[in-house]
């Protein structure tokens, strides 16, 4: 019965109506979280998906995690990257405009694991304000998020800037 009752996958936040749109007045040039989907890689297990939960640190990773300060206090952690993808769009259609990588390990035997929250917020940041900043993963990371952002929707890999798709490239 668990099985037939398997969660929807989750996609990506798509590009919502402007709330400031009109006026002048409070929240212009206010950055929206509408536009930004946290995308998980999970190294060992060779996938990747979204879980909105860790907008607010309370992904299916996260859940039952204290996380410590550092990578050495959780030797046995599983590896995970968490990818904030901002959704932007152009004239031809949507497409990946910020994209950003964070380490994180967990370790559920012992219920601890290691993250930067400092790097976590910086970098959905620098995802909502454009950057790309995923160079630093390791390669088979990267063909996981790449493979990813391929299949999820048709067109918005191809309309994604050259930038993303050469620091994802693996050697």
């Amino acid at each position: 019965m668990d099985q037939e009752k398997k969660k929807k996958s989750i996609g990506f936040n798509i590009i919502k109506s402007d709330p400031t749109d009109g006026h002048g007045g409070f929240g212009i040039g206010a950055l929206s979280l509408d536009n930004v989907s946290p995308v998980f890689v999970d190294v060992e297990g060779g996938e990747a998906f979204v879980d909105i939960g860790a907008m607010h640190a309370r992904s299916s990773v996260e859940k039952g995690i204290k996380f410590l300060k550092t990578k050495e206090e959780v030797p046995n952690g599983k590896p995970f990257w968490l990818v904030w993808v901002t959704i932007d769009r152009k004239l031809e259609g949507p497409y990946y405009a910020g994209v950003t990588a964070c380490e994180m390990t967990v370790d559920r035997s012992i219920r601890r694991g290691y993250k930067s929250l400092p790097e976590h917020v910086n970098k959905m940041d620098k995802s909502m304000k454009r950057h790309i900043m995923v160079d630093h993963m390791d390669d088979r990371s990267k063909t996981i998020l790449q493979n990813y952002l391929m299949t999820h929707d048709s067109g918005m890999w191809e309309r994604s800037l050259e930038e993303l798709k050469n620091q994802l490239a693996t050697k």
